[in-house]
C-alpha cells in the first residue's frame, strides 16, 4: 500500500483495500503552508440474511499525527448489503511538516471489510 499523488491540486490518496489499517504520510513542503481537506472510508460487505446470528458491526479510529482524532463503532444494518463510516476534516500543515494519518479498523458478526481509503486533498480558496 503505497500513498500516490495525483495530478492537478496537490492530492494524497492510499486504497488499503480489504487490509485492517491504512496510512498515509503527505511530506512537507518548506516554503508555504498548506490547508488540506482529509476524508477517510471504511465500506464493508455484510453477511446475508440466513448468515450465524450476531449482529454485525464496523468501527474505526483515525489517527492524524500520532493523536486520536476520531473514533466510531456501529451497528450494522442491511444483511448482504454494504454499509460506510465516513470522516471528514480539514488541517493546517505548516511549512515544513508532514502529515500522517493512520486509520485502523475493527469488524464483527459477520461482517467483511471491503475498502478502506484515506485522502488528503490540498483546500482551495474558499
Amino acid at each position: 500500500m503505497t500513498a500516490v499523488r495525483r495530478p492537478g491540486p496537490e492530492r494524497w490518496q492510499v486504497d488499503a483495500g480489504e487490509a485492517d489499517i491504512a496510512v498515509l504520510t503527505v511530506p512537507p513542503v518548506l516554503r508555504r503552508e498548506r490547508l488540506f481537506d482529509l476524508d477517510l472510508q471504511f465500506r464493508v460487505k455484510l453477511p446475508a440474511a440466513d448468515a450465524p446470528p450476531g449482529e454485525p458491526w464496523l468501527a474505526v479510529t483515525l489517527e492524524i499525527d500520532g493523536r486520536r482524532e476520531w473514533t466510531r463503532r456501529i451497528d450494522a444494518r442491511g444483511p448482504g448489503d454494504t454499509d460506510v463510516l465516513d470522516f471528514h476534516c480539514r488541517r493546517a500543515l505548516p511549512a515544513g511538516s508532514a502529515l500522517r494519518l493512520r486509520a485502523v479498523t475493527q469488524v464483527g458478526g459477520g461482517a467483511k471489510r471491503q475498502r478502506l481509503v484515506l485522502s488528503a486533498e490540498a483546500a482551495g480558496d474558499d
